[in-house]
């Protein structure tokens, strides 16, 4: 099956899922193309995906090419970033996806104004609470809510990796956490309110499309296993 039909099928499946809790958000599918090579980049964008979604950003700066072919695609920053690889990630991305300390904020607030513009991030959440993962805890509501004061940034959303498991009750439960998290938070914010809950990869996007995701990140079931750049 090739990319266009694929790009099809989620479609079908995301309105499918919607449909059966009665939603109607708009979802943003990032194609997430880490290992792969930029000719993956510019196949997906081909096939009509307009996200992308990389998690290193040494491995962005040895592949990435040209995308003047590719006006209208947005470049998500989706793993941990490291303090030192700040500036280059802003240099190479659009949004980054995963700010998960108060500490990193800053830092990304300071380059936005010392460069007079605001940076599009969404807030990375450890709504299952596993040591080995990044992110703010659901419970630490005044640490996430200082984030909006700082300038230099625009806060659209939530972000979260879902346990890595097959129960599906854990799964859910994750979602709905940052779904929760997100209404508790806006309640607060004003005329600064989110809209966007990134949640939902290639295993368990259906039960984050009815949990409320309107942006889902898609790797393995579009381009197979892990490949390699070089």
């Amino acid at each position: 099956m090739g990319l266009k039909d694929k790009l099809k099928l989620v479609k079908e499946n995301i309105l499918n899922s919607q449909n059966k809790v009665e939603r109607n958000s708009k979802v943003e599918i990032i194609a997430v193309t880490k290992t792969h090579p930029f000719k993956t980049i510019e196949d997906s964008y081909q096939a009509g995906f307009l996200s992308i979604g990389e998690n290193r950003v040494q491995e962005a700066s040895d592949k990435f090419g040209s995308f003047d072919s590719m006006p209208r695609l947005k470049k998500r920053f989706i793993g941990h970033l490291q303090s030192n690889k700040l500036k280059r990630c802003l240099n190479l991305f659009d949004t980054i996806d995963s700010i998960d300390s108060t500490s990193l904020i800053k830092k990304v607030s300071n380059f936005g104004q010392r460069t007079d513009k605001k940076i599009s991030v969404l807030l990375e959440v450890n709504t299952s609470n596993e040591k080995q993962k990044y992110g703010f805890l659901p419970e630490e509501k005044e640490e996430l809510l200082s984030c909006f004061e700082e300038p230099g940034v625009l806060i659209t959303g939530l972000m979260t990796v879902a346990p890595f498991t097959t129960d599906e009750k854990k799964i859910r439960s994750s979602f709905k956490t940052l779904r929760d998290l997100k209404e508790n938070l806006n309640s607060f914010l004003g005329d600064k309110k989110m809209c966007e809950l990134s949640m939902g990869m290639s295993n368990d996007y259906k039960i984050a499309i009815e949990e409320g995701s309107t942006m889902i990140r898609l790797g393995t079931l579009l381009f197979g296993q892990r490949g390699s750049y070089n």
